[in-house]
């Protein structure tokens, strides 16, 4: 049986980093390499019209970092980072990289990672639903799903509340709807989500959660309490 083809791209600000990647590429039978680029903005623009099973994405780039770049894409295409750097080989699998691979990149370790992309057919990752990564400032960070407790809206900022830190970050509550596991989280106000499974005390107007009151809005009532039935 013929091994079925994946598609993929490079994206690197340094030529000679992009020369190593379509030299390998041409040397793997089951991958076709559909283009490169130094910008990770048209990279990622290309993708909105081209979508490809695979990325080979630097970390270390100017305008957009291959972290932006995988947040962005959002599990659109499996991630393989190649970097410089190994300190970032953590942010990376985090971020539910296929691989990791440290420059100079040899044949051998690029057919590796090819491979493991190959078994793992179709161009989305499956959903961890166990994490996620937000950015608070210039930095990137953890949150393990299973602690948040809510989370709050202010404008364009979010506070994460989750095992008793606080977590703020620049995003929106649609955009990180989308990233949370349905299921277990809720809109109950314009400004708030929260985990149902953790509230103690559901009233008409408020959710009672670990000393907090979450206000709940007649607009998402109706929703909270059929969620509530279906559990």
């Amino acid at each position: 049986m013929t091994a079925p083809k994946i598609t993929c791209i490079a994206v690197d600000d340094e030529p000679i980093a992009l020369e190593v990647i379509r030299n390998h590429a041409a040397k793997v039978p089951f991958l076709v390499l559909k283009d490169v680029f130094t910008s990770a903005v048209t990279a990622l623009a290309y993708l909105e019209h081209e979508p490809v099973d695979v990325v080979f994405l630097d970390i270390n780039m100017p305008d957009l970092s291959g972290l932006e770049f995988a947040q962005a894409l959002r599990q659109r295409s499996k991630i393989i980072f190649t970097t410089a750097y190994p300190e970032f080989a953590v942010k990376g699998f985090d971020l539910s990289a296929t691989d990791y691979l440290l420059k100079p990149i040899g044949f051998a370790r690029f057919l590796e990672a090819c491979t493991k992309a190959q078994q793992h057919p179709g161009t989305k990752h499956e959903a961890t639903d166990s994490y996620l990564f937000v950015k608070d400032g210039y930095e990137w960070i953890r949150i393990d799903i299973s602690e948040i407790l809510f989370i709050a809206a202010d404008d364009n900022y979010l506070t994460f509340h989750a095992d008793g830190k606080k977590t703020i970050a620049r995003m929106t509550l649609t955009a990180v709807l989308d990233k949370l596991p349905g299921k277990r989280f809720i809109r109950v106000h314009k400004s708030y989500i929260i985990a149902l499974a953790k509230a103690e005390k559901i009233e008409s107007h408020q959710v009672l959660m670990a000393g907090h009151k979450i206000p709940v809005s007649a607009r998402y009532r109706d929703a909270l309490l059929q969620a509530l039935k279906t559990r």
